[in-house]
């Protein structure tokens, strides 16, 4: 346990210093194409640089209170879900963490999520679908699952990573509609270097980000959940949800792509198009099955 924490907090140094330098790049391209000086170009890194610094602060500091706020969760009242209140508390006690805060999300959806920067400011999520569909055995196996993300970091990476997707894909969002909005002297050419921050940006938030979030979220799912195994006692709880959750063809109402690979069942990957799964940041559902199947073999010979 103490071998992953310590690795994924490496982890979080790199991608911090991966993403900073991919701006750094962008920012000389386009600080070059308006100056066309290496003046230009330098003051264009340095000002893509502090961008992207203070995406970072953000992310650390502000970016759960945004997951939570963009994926429409709200704090869960205790006298309405006491059960799930209940489960957050024993599991937190039994893994030797802080209470996260609790919320849900109304959605007729099954799925989950936890988010925070550390054990003592992490929050877990569920939605009220899967509260209804799944019993407490379920929901413990989900719940567990969670709280071993939070336990080992992992969501300081998928925050840090899923909010600068985030800002990224604004920054492109805005560059395009200025590109073809300008007006005025010059507007050509100010008009170029707002469509090439758009595209550069664009290759951040749908190409680089994505790939990131893949190459970090993939193999933790499968670690969380034989570590929220361990964590519940109890295979059969989150074995029995994992298989309601490859039988639900219902995704979220409310999610968007920075944000997906938070949950234990990503909503995104409820599509066939294969070049959806390109971009899958789990393994396929009935993998994760099949490994828990084998770990309740173990545990009953």
């Amino acid at each position: 346990m103490y071998h992953q924490i310590a690795h994924n907090k490496r982890v979080s140094v790199i991608v911090i210093a991966a993403f900073v330098a991919v701006w750094i790049v962008a920012g000389f391209v386009i600080g070059g194409l308006f100056g066309r000086s290496w003046g230009s170009a330098i003051a264009g890194a340095v000002l893509l640089t502090l961008f992207a610094v203070g995406g970072i602060l953000f992310s650390y500091y502000f970016g759960a209170g945004t997951v939570l706020a963009v994926s429409g969760a709200q704090p869960a009242d205790p006298q309405q879900f006491p059960q799930l209140h209940n489960i957050v508390e024993a599991l937190a006690i039994g893994a030797g963490l802080p209470k996260p805060a609790v919320y849900v999300i109304d959605d007729p959806s099954p799925n989950a999520f936890a988010t925070g920067r550390d054990p003592q400011h992490a929050a877990v999520t569920a939605t009220t679908g899967l509260l209804q569909m799944m019993n407490r055995e379920e929901v413990e196996g989900v719940i567990g699952h969670e709280m071993s993300h939070i336990r080992d970091y992992d969501v300081r990476l998928l925050l840090i990573c899923s909010t600068l997707v985030g800002m990224a894909a604004l920054i492109a969002s805005f560059a395009f509609r200025s590109a073809f909005t300008m007006r005025g002297r010059n507007s050509a050419q100010v008009a170029l270097v707002a469509l090439a921050l758009g595209v550069i940006f664009s290759l951040i938030a749908w190409l680089i980000g994505p790939l990131m979030q893949l190459a970090l979220s993939r193999e933790r799912e499968s670690l969380a959940d034989a570590a929220g195994v361990e964590l519940t006692r109890n295979p059969a709880g989150l074995l029995s949800a994992l298989r309601k959750l490859a039988a639900n063809d219902q995704p979220l109402q409310k999610y968007n792509h920075a944000t997906a690979a938070m949950y234990i069942d990503n909503p995104l990957e409820h599509h066939d198009h294969w070049f959806n799964h390109l971009w899958d940041t789990h393994p396929p559902i009935q993998e994760r099955i099949a490994a828990l199947e084998r770990i309740e073999q173990v545990q009953q010979t």
